[in-house]
């Protein structure tokens, strides 16, 4: 798995050319079996999401949830959702937490 940092408005183009809706823009792009990945999505979903091959263009969890992976805080986990999102922007929840 390679790592690249990029400036801030670098981000925003990834975002945009994964097709990562607004709304749902985080703070890590990853593109995975052709699938789009935004922000602190679980591994165990992501492997989900590899193995269903759903009709969309990826997912994302929006924000920094406190017990998300990588933001774990203790032993505070707040619930958050996976979501999907398609090309057109469309989105539903895909998973919750």
């Amino acid at each position: 798995m390679n790592r690249i940092d990029v400036p801030k408005s670098e981000l925003v183009q990834i975002e945009k050319k994964a097709g990562v809706p607004d709304r749902l823009s985080s703070c890590h792009t990853a593109e995975i079996g052709g699938y789009a990945v935004e922000g602190h999505v679980p591994a165990d979903v992501i492997r989900k999401m590899l193995d269903e091959g759903p009709e969309i263009r990826g997912i994302a969890v929006a924000g920094m949830p406190a017990g998300s992976p990588g933001m774990e805080q203790g032993n505070r986990k707040d619930p958050y959702n996976v979501e999907s999102f398609d090309a057109q922007g469309r989105t539903e929840v895909y998973a919750r937490r």
